[in-house]
């Protein structure tokens, strides 16, 4: 098989990945439970990876660091600690459901209202536009740093520094740029970082995080036991402790714990090859009148996914014919995100998105253009 759908979930990983998860469950223990040598060898499991995603993402503080089960519990625990009733939220063009489906859960129920800022069909847009929509209630600006459909990289720097300048708290979502390009948070000076495991970070599914500036208080979604002060009988107001409860997901941190290893040390060349890949493929979309590919016209501005459509194709039967008869799998349809299908104008047709990885071989995508030459030739 050719995997191209890395933007749904990394594979293959690293071999490291796939060793630290093994060894992590073969040696058993608890972390924070007790004081036995196990229960210590997985606490120190946690702490080795909390200290490689503050390394990685450039954090001071990482106790500052709250791991979940992905991205979208990190999203909807800032949307629904943060924000009460008479609130305003701003959002890019291009965010994903997991970012508007927990905003019109508290328009329906807590009275906190949201606008989309507009943008073009890349989901690029003027920061003034922000400046023209801030109203004396806005309290926070929600960017997904990169679009999961379009590929579109937005200026979450500059985004940043207008938030300060009006008091607003700024949530960066890096599901698509974690892992792929360099994120400073200090440097940055963003709020919240919420950031998912399994895709550009090389780890296991249900891994994720989120980076909490130093002092901003939350409220945890989960309520329980943490390991730590058991004689009391609330939550301890705490980071990261209050943000963990119950038994966490040792092996799948473990796992990431090593993903991250990896970006760390490959992250320079893991942006230049998918550039490279994606640039090539764009290429051959350019030649071709038949394909409309979305997002910007250059690689460097996107990151390493193409989403595109054969004229007057569907894009379902695109991808049952790329896996049935070619084994290559990419994703089709709507990708979870309907504001940026809106964008790029293909909410009602949906696409085709293929999305590299660091272990994509340049031959692969030669294989996928051969096969798109077949397809496109006999629809």
């Amino acid at each position: 098989m050719i995997y191209l759908d890395n933007a749904a979930t990394s594979w293959p990983k690293p071999e490291v990945v796939y060793q630290a998860v093994d060894e992590c469950l073969r040696a058993g223990g608890n972390p924070s439970r007790g004081v036995n040598q196990s229960a210590l060898n997985m606490s120190r499991v946690i702490f080795e990876a909390r200290s490689s995603v503050a390394e990685l993402f450039n954090v001071k503080n990482e106790e500052q660091i709250v791991f979940t089960k992905n991205i979208t519990e990190s999203l909807n625990l800032v949307l629904k600690s943060l924000l009460v009733a008479g609130d305003h939220v701003l959002i890019s063009p291009v965010e994903h459901n997991s970012v508007v489906r927990p905003l019109q859960y508290l328009k329906e129920t807590k009275d906190v209202e949201y606008d989309i800022i507009p943008g073009d069909q890349t989901g690029y847009f003027d920061t003034s536009e922000i400046e023209k929509m801030i109203t004396k209630n806005t309290k926070l600006i929600v960017i997904s740093h990169s679009s999961n459909v379009l590929g579109t990289i937005l200026p979450v720097e500059e985004i940043s520094q207008l938030a300060k300048k009006h008091n607003l708290y700024i949530l960066v979502d890096a599901a698509q740029t974690a892992g792929v390009l360099p994120i400073d948070f200090e440097k940055l000076d963003i709020d919240f970082l919420a950031f998912t495991g399994h895709k550009g970070l090389l780890g296991p599914q249900g891994t994720g995080g989120l980076i909490v500036k130093e002092g901003i208080s939350l409220t945890p979604l989960i309520h329980g036991g943490t390991g730590s002060k058991s004689k009391e009988t609330s939550q301890l107001g705490l980071f990261p402790d209050d943000f963990e409860s119950g038994t966490m997901n040792t092996p799948g941190i473990a796992g990431l714990k090593e993903g991250v290893r990896y970006c760390i040390e490959n992250l320079e060349q893991i942006r230049k090859h998918e550039q490279f890949l994606i640039d090539k493929l764009l290429n051959y979309f350019k030649e071709n009148s038949q394909f409309e590919f979305y997002g910007p016209q250059d690689a460097n501005n996107r990151t390493g996914l193409v989403t595109f459509n054969i004229k007057d194709v569907d894009s379902d039967m695109v991808g049952e014919v790329l896996d049935n008869e070619f084994q290559i799998a990419v994703r089709t349809g709507l990708h979870c995100s309907p504001l940026a299908h809106n964008s790029g104008n293909t909410i009602d047709l949906g696409g085709v998105r293929v999305s590299v990885g660091p272990f994509t071989q340049e031959q692969e995508i030669d294989e996928l253009i051969n096969a798109l030459e077949e397809i496109s030739q006999n629809m």
